[in-house]
């Protein structure tokens, strides 16, 4: 296909950041936003010019079982008019917000593709969520359109609406998405919807971890085109393998799973499992030559106590996301594989904001640099005003030079917009300290640091300690309310298979933490417990501090918890 003036730009704007790959100073200095102009839609304007003949696998499914799906740019380009043209014939259609609530199945790239062509809204949805939530997107989201497997169609019956109701399967009252494959060797290229850059094309809810999810509005440019600066942190190439361990739904999986990926022209490599093995994984890693490989702390964890000494096959890329990832997990991969994992930074309202990049030095603990194109500075929340050099605050984007990667707002929620962009800066909720050199280190949410003593506490530098043990899997860390300290920190830990939460063991952590940090940062008291978290997977904190708030004002002790004081080994 011949290329527009949007395309073009577009294409210099990701050569540039390609061939400064390794030069982290020198892109930061160098990379500004291209002007698309008056009209860009993403999936023509970039995916169908260089999908179009192109025989490389832009898509590769692997389910548990060891049977595959594989599809190529070509070939997807050809299932996604498709499917868009049978779309249209329901009747979606330029504007129409689209609830997308499928699993990692090839329909699902699809469909995504197709409803792009369409002009419409994606309003990707989790399977995990239930109908009180489908209620809610439904009715914030002024949904239109429904899509989902005809395993999760009952999950609607009891949600009102005169939304469309399109089936991949059988389902009755639903229309089979399954029709619209008859015609893919047919297919003719779908016309461009004319959308502008600044037209809506994402809504997402956010995880929810303090209060009601949140709906955010990205644009045909913000995820599109902002996704560059996760392609640079990804450091993903063309021809890479890239695999990004996320559910459909979430923000993460459009950042790793479809956007950075094929603007880098790279394969998505996709591996289905119902249980997490980490040898099963570790086998799909080397056997399918995976370059480049993303995953959540949690992962990580389970990585280092399995077998890594069967090497690190094809990959030259390993990156950490989701939540900040702790420095016992990067060191021992190192020992392992010789390679770093890189962290980095962002939210749903953004794409990859800070980042560790390739070829960069990466410092203990820290997530990393300001990303090409992005405005990050830290604020100082008691005097609104940006922290000069080294110091602590709130990460926030400079909205004097806004970044095109940032959400258009939260929808219908004015006052929580207004909020947000509070004095200049998009505030992000989350705090960290920034060095002389610009690299950013993660310290909490705003909600979640405490004082105890009239000390500072971090709850992720303490976890960060807790997880080093050989027994602790998992660890958050909530202040407790005292009498004498105001707040003491206590943590809920979840232990690995096979350990028991005993005495023994309490003393154990209780002794190894006390070794390794600060007598102001002590852990005073812990329980062991399932961790309450958001259907994405993440702590909800909020919910174990009001469970200590509410047995503090009955005075009560819960069963099962353990006190430092409870040890005479650990008095004095």
């Amino acid at each position: 296909m011949s290329e527009n003036v949007a395309t073009t730009r577009y294409r210099q704007a990701r050569d540039e950041l390609l061939a400064l790959r390794g030069k982290h100073e020198e892109a930061v200095a160098s990379f500004t936003w291209p002007d698309l102009g008056d009209r860009f839609n993403w999936a023509h304007d970039w995916f169908d010019v260089v999908a179009r003949g192109k025989d490389a696998k832009a898509l590769v499914i692997v389910e548990e079982d060891g049977s595959s799906q594989e599809v190529t740019f070509d070939e997807m380009a050809r299932r996604s008019d498709a499917v868009g043209a049978w779309l249209a014939e329901q009747g979606v259609t330029r504007g129409d917000p689209v609830i997308v609530m499928l699993g990692n199945q090839v329909e699902l790239w699809d469909i995504m593709i197709a409803t792009m062509k369409l002009g419409a809204i994606i309003m990707p949805t989790t399977t995990a969520v239930g109908p009180n939530d489908l209620v809610d997107r439904i009715e914030r989201g002024g949904v239109k359109h429904v899509i989902a497997n005809a395993a999760d169609t009952d999950k609607f019956s009891s949600v009102p609406g005169t939304y469309t109701r399109i089936s991949v399967g059988e389902s009755e009252g639903w229309q089979d998405i399954r029709a619209a494959y008859a015609n893919v060797e047919g297919a003719t290229p779908l016309d461009h919807p004319g959308t502008a850059p600044s037209d809506p094309l994402l809504y997402y809810f956010t995880s929810g971890t303090t209060s009601r999810p949140k709906l955010v509005e990205h644009t045909q440019s913000s995820y599109p085109l902002g996704h560059l600066s996760t392609m640079y942190w990804l450091g993903l190439e063309p021809g890479d393998v890239h695999l990004n361990i996320s559910s459909p739904g979430w923000a993460k999986h459009a950042w790793s799973c479809f956007f950075a990926p094929w603007i880098a022209e790279a394969t998505i490599f996709v591996y289905n499992y119902t249980r997490f093995s980490p040898g099963a994984l570790l086998e799909q890693l080397r056997s399918r030559e995976v370059t480049t490989f993303c995953a959540p702390p949690t992962v990580w964890r389970m990585l280092i106590n399995a077998d890594l000494s069967g090497g690190k096959g094809s990959l030259r890329e390993l990156i950490g996301a989701g939540e900040p990832l702790n420095p016992e997990v990067i060191s021992r991969v190192e020992k392992a594989w010789g390679l770093t994992i890189r962290d980095g930074y962002g939210q749903t309202e953004m794409t990859a904001c800070v980042g560790n990049t390739p070829g960069s030095t990466v410092k203990p603990a820290s997530m990393g640099r300001a990303l090409p194109g992005i405005p990050v500075v830290i604020v100082d929340p008691m005097t609104g005003e940006r922290v000069e050099g080294a110091g602590e605050g709130e990460i926030c984007l400079d909205l004097s030079d806004r970044p095109l990667s940032l959400m258009t707002g939260y929808l219908g929620d004015e006052k929580r917009n207004a909020e947000a962009m509070e004095g200049g800066f998009y505030h992000t909720g989350d705090v960290a300290t920034i060095d002389d050199e610009g690299y950013i280190s993660y310290v909490g949410r705003t909600d979640d640091v405490f004082k105890a003593s009239d000390y500072k506490i971090s709850p992720f530098e303490l976890e960060s300690v807790l997880i080093e043990h050989p027994a602790v899997a998992e660890a958050a860390i909530v202040p407790a309310p005292d009498a004498v300290r105001l707040a003491v920190p206590k943590a809920y830990l979840v232990l690995v298979d096979g350990q028991e939460g005993d005495e023994a063991t309490a003393e154990s952590i209780f002794a190894f933490a006390r070794e390794r940090l600060a007598p102001w940062q002590r852990v005073r008291r812990l329980e062991f417990a399932e961790l309450p978290k958001t259907i994405s997977g993440k702590i909800r904190r909020v919910e174990l501090r009001g469970r200590e708030n509410e047995l503090a004002d009955a005075d009560e002790r819960p069963e099962g918890e353990f006190r430092d004081e409870d040890f005479p080994s650990l008095r004095g």
